[in-house]
């Protein structure tokens, strides 16, 4: 919230600003997007190689005031003892100075030897500011910023009071994403009030001027040629609404770039898929929109039609439960587009949560076997009922949960359906290989 907040008062202000997310975050990035008024891109060190994060970082602040990171949990937070996936190593790798954001709850000095633990534990992040954030009053204020200065040196930028209402509405474990929304602005425009109220948004400039980023880096360029050399670009279809809204804007960027014209459609509001080549149906919740999806029959026997006749798709997680026969919920059991042999249920924990390192063990439209991908997965869908075979597994999981005894990547005719999320930037073959196979579906017809 208070990302959200800096960003909005910034542009407020009439600077331009340039929102990243750490890590592999939709959501967040959604709201930082919206906040800004650009697109939100993702920097994630598990995902990308460190020369891509830099040339993507320092591609996307070309001519903008200023750049804000929203880092994720805590700052030397990791998936091993080493810290090489945390946001503290993602700052020192861009030059960058880090403001924590602190919850100050029921204390006072001791939240000095906090922060002054965090400053040393590794000497080479430059921490520039603290943020106190749900404090009690102005007496706390004083305490808590008088000791964090006293004894650390380090400022406090602002202070945050307890908030006595919360406009940012919340599910699975983060907030509503902001297509889904209809207070996404209000609520914006909120914290942005609190952000000018309670934060020195000109020390907060100043830090910002202090930055040192890295030498630019270069992200991997896909080998379009093949599709480039013909002259009619192939169209993909993009399902993007509330209920398929998982996109990273470098993925959209990455099927242009290696020659595809985009078109988007959405099962909620069309009746009709749009004359594609290729689909590319990217994750979301579908399960919060399973009545409208189930009631759009055309929609949904077009798809599977396509499908069936060898269409390209491409799907992630919500998008592999839209592309099953049915999901099962609380409140009943919902037609989907039957274009993959499952049937889904839904759980209220995480059925899958975290990185995923996948390796391609059998034959599919998009990767070549003995391929590995890093990717991501967050889902609380499982699968009630699978009617496929072995064979129709493309994926065997090195880490992580996947689709279904440590497998994933459901493949059927040019259909290749999985929980994993691929970053474009860290899987460079992949919108190439989409684009070749909407290319070669054009040409056989």
């Amino acid at each position: 919230m208070l990302s959200v907040g800096v960003i909005a008062a910034l542009r407020n202000l009439g600077l331009t600003v340039a929102p990243f997310k750490k890590g592999p975050d939709y959501i967040d990035a959604g709201w930082l997007a919206l906040a800004s008024g650009r697109p939100c891109y993702n920097l994630d060190t598990f995902l990308i190689h460190r020369d891509a994060i830099l040339g993507s970082y320092h591609a996307h602040t070309r001519n903008i005031d200023l750049s804000i990171i929203e880092g994720n949990r805590g700052l030397y937070d990791c998936i091993d003892i080493k810290g090489e996936t945390s946001t503290a190593e993602l700052a020192k790798l861009l030059g960058l100075p880090v403001i924590l954001c602190i919850d100050a709850t029921k204390t006072t000095r001791t939240m000095a030897a906090v922060v002054g633990g965090i400053k040393t534990f590794d000497p080479d992040v430059n921490i520039g500011g603290v943020v106190l954030n749900r404090v009690a009053g102005n007496r706390h204020q004083r305490i808590l910023t008088r000791s964090i200065e006293e004894y650390t040196g380090i400022p406090v930028l602002g202070a945050v009071p307890k908030l006595k209402e919360q406009r940012f509405p919340e599910r699975h474990m983060g907030l509503v994403p902001t297509p889904e929304h209809s207070w996404a602005k209000p609520a914006i425009d909120a914290i942005r009030l609190v952000a000018e109220k309670h934060l020195d948004l000109e020390r907060i400039q100043r830090l910002a001027a202090t930055a040192t980023p890295a030498e630019t880096g270069s992200a991997p360029k896909a080998d379009t040629a093949e599709v480039r050399s013909n002259s009619i670009r192939p169209t993909i279809g993009i399902l993007r609404d509330a209920a398929f809204q998982f996109y990273y804007p470098e993925n959209l960027e990455a099927l242009e770039a290696a020659g595809a014209q985009l078109v988007f459609t959405s099962p909620l509001m069309d009746q009709h898929l749009p004359p594609v080549d290729a689909l590319y149906i990217g994750g979301g919740f579908p399960e919060t929109n399973a009545r409208a999806l189930e009631a759009n029959t055309t929609f949904r026997n077009e798809l599977k039609a396509l499908a069936d006749n060898g269409l390209p798709i491409y799907a992630e997680c919500g998008g592999l439960m839209y592309l099953g026969e049915r999901l099962q919920l609380e409140d009943g059991d919902f037609d989907m587009a039957g274009v993959l042999p499952v049937v889904f249920g839904f759980s209220k924990r995480p059925q899958g949560h975290g990185y995923t390192i996948v390796r391609v063990e059998k034959e599919n439209p998009f990767f070549p076997t003995g391929t590995t991908l890093l990717g991501h997965e967050f889902h609380y869908s499982n699968v009630n009922e699978w009617k496929g075979k072995a064979k129709n597994l493309a994926f065997s999981m090195q880490r992580g949960t996947g689709f279904i005894d440590g497998k994933d990547g459901v493949c059927i005719n040019n259909v290749l359906a999985t929980y994993t999320h691929i970053h474009a930037l860290g899987t460079s073959s992949w919108a190439a290989a989409l684009v070749k196979r909407a290319q070669m579906h054009r040409q056989s017809r």
